[in-house]
């Protein structure tokens, strides 16, 4: 369930009987033919799937990340690294001060991966109740990504592999057939405008689009696999 569609009371009701939370984190870049904030949205959405059953409390996500290598096109924003982290480290002390003692953070953007580091320092920290965070990147969980590459190999940013129909715009057409892959080595060195002249469009490389079929397979699986995190990823009970 969403936290907007609670009040404080319900929150306290549920920290009686259960001491989960979800925290979506995403990004606002570019894809290419996509929505700007198809990380974001992706991210927010299988958590509130995942979290729907288990009447597990799915906060906002948080829309903006660390994406410094997309600023050279319009509409793609970036944090700085501490700015991020501090922001993440301010939620899971707010959220560890109500009462919170298990935090799944479920992440929609791989630039976000400093936040894993910050996650590490934090529950080390000394605190008078055990706190545990779980982290997952959904799509590059073990199951997502054994399904994505069982479809077409090397998935990559912008691609058929983040074309879902929440992340389509409306009166956009996907350009057809397949790109070629742009190395990751040289996505690694490159500025952002090496980006922006390297990839015209802003994928990164593969097919533009495979079928609705196959793009629900993979959802339904990330979903399945978000849940049985929220449900068994606890080292300690």
């Amino acid at each position: 369930m969403r936290l907007h569609d609670m009040n404080w009371q319900a929150v306290e009701a549920y920290l009686q009987h259960d001491d989960r939370v979800v925290l979506p984190i995403g990004s606002t870049e570019q894809h290419g033919y996509l929505s700007l904030g198809t990380d974001a949205i992706l991210a927010e959405r299988v958590a509130i799937e995942a979290a729907e059953p288990l009447g597990i409390p799915v906060l906002p996500v948080l829309p903006f990340g660390l994406a410094p290598y997309f600023t050279a096109f319009p509409g793609s924003l970036t944090l700085r690294t501490s700015t991020f982290l501090d922001v993440v480290r301010d939620l899971l002390d707010t959220l560890a001060g109500q009462g919170f003692r298990r935090i799944a953070i479920v992440n929609g953007h791989g630039g976000n991966a400093p936040a894993l580091g910050l996650v590490r320092e934090w529950v080390a920290e000394p605190r008078e109740h055990r706190v545990q965070i779980v982290f997952t990147s959904w799509y590059a969980a073990p199951r997502v990504a054994a399904a994505a590459e069982g479809h077409e190999p090397d998935p990559t940013h912008g691609s058929w592999f983040e074309n879902f129909p929440w992340t389509r715009l409306p009166g956009v057409e996907m350009p057809e057939g397949r790109k070629p892959t742009l190395s990751r080595e040289v996505v690694a060195q490159a500025t952002p405008a090496d980006i922006r002249r390297l990839t015209g469009d802003g994928s990164f490389g593969g097919s533009y689009a495979l079928s609705d079929e196959v793009m629900d397979d993979i959802w339904q699986t990330g979903v399945a696999e978000v849940r049985d995190l929220l449900t068994d990823g606890w080292a300690f009970t």
